[in-house]
């Protein structure tokens, strides 16, 4: 069974290639355009892993990972925060509040197909394509 990916970003070209890259990679793909339909989606059904936008309308990303954080049976669930904002105390804000780990906006796909791998226990994979 494939590691389930949930995108979550309100721009529509960075959830279109990062859904390509993932599926790419062999991973189960879902999306959420907002905060709230991101905690609805986990709601429903826990992913594997969560990428996660830090600024976005209505409910931002750190205020998702945070409420994320409060229900035990999602504490161990990984949350990557991607962000173009790349100064160190959003990074820490994002740390503090239960990412698992920040990557900043642009960023290199392999760094961050090899930060999914790691993160779900996965060993590295070969050389994959570049979203289009």
């Amino acid at each position: 069974m494939k590691p389930t990916i949930l995108v979550v970003d309100d721009e529509p070209s960075i959830v279109l290639s990062l859904q390509v890259l993932m599926q790419r990679a062999g991973f189960d793909v879902r999306i959420a355009r907002d905060g709230d339909e991101a905690l609805r989606s986990v709601e429903s059904f826990t992913p594997d892993l969560i990428l996660l936008d830090a600024m976005m309308p209505k409910r931002d990303g750190f205020d998702v990972c945070q409420t994320l954080r409060t229900n035990p049976a999602w504490k161990s669930l990984p949350i990557i925060m991607l962000t173009a904002r790349s100064r160190d105390v959003e990074r820490q804000k994002g740390l503090a509040l239960g990412a698992t780990d920040y990557i900043t906006k642009p960023f290199s796909t392999r760094d961050l197909l090899t930060t999914v791998r790691r993160h779900l226990g996965l060993p590295a994979a070969g050389r994959v394509e570049p979203a289009p």
